[in-house]
């Protein structure tokens, strides 16, 4: 697995003339979780899909392990190239395909011959404990079982860098901390890079030390 540093210089972000992401500078090294906290519109969101290949900055540069992967108005590497797996806040599950065809689509669209696929899809689906509902759709699953799926989507692709964007703002709190727990757990046993979104302290502090704040486009305190 590639180290995932990640760096942002100066990175800016405008809708309709307003900045949402304004200037924002950020280094995050191999290994290490990020918690960015903050209210709803604070850009948080936005800074993640600029990361993800999502969305274009206007000025500044994004780079990992040194890569410059965009620069103003211009992503130089496109997504599905730059080894990151994104966990979203509606987690954005296809709900087409059973929870291993949803991870079996990422691995097939990285043309992974088929019996690597079957192997790696059994090993993340243990991993992240979804193996006794692999072949149920999404609407036949609790929103728990949800969440354990669409972090083996993010993770079967073996990245560099894990974004997640509030995937357990849903939940109930019991089911939060023991998922919260085993995802920290995961994290460390990976050395996954990983950035985590939310807008509640309490679940950032469960899950790092490390937390920053954000608020109208800016990082006011790390």
């Amino acid at each position: 697995m590639n180290q995932g540093v990640l760096r942002l210089d100066a990175v800016t972000k405008r809708f309709d003339g307003r900045a949402v992401v304004e200037l924002v500078s950020l280094a995050v090294a191999a290994g290490e979780v990020i918690a960015l906290l903050g209210p709803s519109g604070s850009g948080k969101t936005t800074l993640l899909r600029l990361i993800a290949g999502l969305e274009t900055p206007d000025e500044g540069e994004i780079r990992i392990d040194d890569q410059r992967i965009a620069a103003a108005g211009r992503n130089q590497v496109p997504p599905h190239q730059r080894g990151i797996g994104f966990v979203f806040q509606d987690l954005a599950l296809w709900p087409h395909l059973t929870a291993a065809g949803n991870l079996d689509f990422v691995l097939a669209s990285a043309r992974m011959p088929k019996r690597e696929r079957k192997e790696r899809i059994a090993e993340t689906l243990r991993m992240v404990r979804a193996e006794t509902f692999a072949h149920r759709f999404p609407a036949q699953l609790s929103g728990g079982e949800q969440q354990r799926v669409a972090l083996g989507r993010a993770l079967v692709g073996n990245p560099r860098l894990l974004l997640l964007d509030e995937p357990m703002a849903h939940l109930d709190l019991q089911l939060k901390n023991g998922l919260l727990g085993e995802l920290k757990s995961l994290q460390q046993r990976l050395n996954l890079t990983t950035i985590y979104i939310t807008h509640d302290r309490a679940e950032a502090e469960a899950l790092t030390p490390h937390i920053m704040m954000m608020d109208v486009g800016h990082i006011t305190s790390l």
